[in-house]
């Protein structure tokens, strides 16, 4: 798969298998192969990647608000081994359920001190 980076990856929409949306592409992660020739390893969602690419006073404050939800600092990026991606279009298109993937830090936080709290939110129909 070919593609350029920036413009294909970054902000774009992850979506699983079945259709639910998953996050959005927040960084990107590289490796080397064997002959040296640069690959995207695993792309990274949540506050803690995206403030680390925005940077300065702006992306640490993401970073600091992000880390008021979460109990382990400093916070962690979702991390999406790029081998779990089938296509990218408008979208970035994963072979994998999100309840495969590992839990964003602060959307744990968010559903359980709030979203559980709320009246049926158990029964959601889908």
């Amino acid at each position: 798969m070919r593609f350029q980076v920036g413009r294909q990856l970054l902000d774009r929409q992850l979506v699983d298998v079945d259709g639910r949306l998953v996050g959005k592409v927040d960084d990107i992660e590289f490796d080397l192969d064997d002959d040296q020739v640069p690959y995207v390893r695993t792309l990274l969602v949540g506050p803690g990647a995206l403030g680390e690419r925005v940077g300065g006073r702006l992306g640490r404050l993401l970073i600091l608000a992000a880390e008021r939800f979460v109990t382990d600092r400093p916070v962690t990026a979702l991390r999406i081994p790029f081998h779990l991606v089938t296509r990218v279009d408008s979208a970035v298109w994963l072979r994998a359920r999100a309840d495969e993937l590992p839990e964003s830090p602060v959307e744990e936080w968010l559903r359980r001190h709030l979203i559980d709290r709320i009246p049926g939110s158990g029964h959601a129909s889908g």
